[in-house]
């Protein structure tokens, strides 16, 4: 006989059937499976996720409002494919500035390898990835510190 998807089955004894509870004396007996009294025997009850039997549950515990770096509104990070739209062979924050890759609040930009250069530049005073560095300095480029 070959294995089919259509004649798959679980082991017998392996799936046992669930519980049919509170259907009825004829389905289990006395109580249908709801034990004696308690909000769980009552008809209408469902369990609210995250319910926790009263005490504040833990999405309601803890803060509304999630954590901001404040040091994230004055960085950015430029590809290596942006610097192409720049005419200028050296490239510090104040050209990319000019050239509206970065907004003027920033003040610490990272330039990350994505992409490539077709010229080789001159990056002065930003920080360069190792990638990103490796290529400029194979196009012919430097990176200054």
């Amino acid at each position: 006989m070959t294995l089919k998807l259509n004649t798959l089955k679980p082991a017998s004894g392996a799936h046992r059937s669930s519980r049919r509870v509170g259907r009825g004396g004829g389905s289990r007996g006395k109580t249908s499976g709801r034990g004696h009294k308690g909000q769980r025997a009552r008809s209408g009850y469902s369990q609210k996720v995250g319910f926790e039997g009263g005490q504040t549950p833990l999405q309601q515990r803890l803060p509304k409002v999630g954590f901001t770096s404040r040091k994230a509104s004055f960085r950015d990070e430029v590809r290596l494919s942006e610097l192409n739209r720049i005419t200028e062979n050296e490239i510090d924050l104040e050209t990319l500035k000019r050239y509206n890759l970065v907004s003027g609040r920033i003040r610490d930009v990272k330039i990350i390898l994505q992409g490539t250069v077709e010229r080789a530049i001159t990056i002065k005073h930003l920080r360069v990835t190792k990638g990103a560095r490796k290529l400029i300095e194979s196009m012919g480029g430097r990176v200054e510190d």
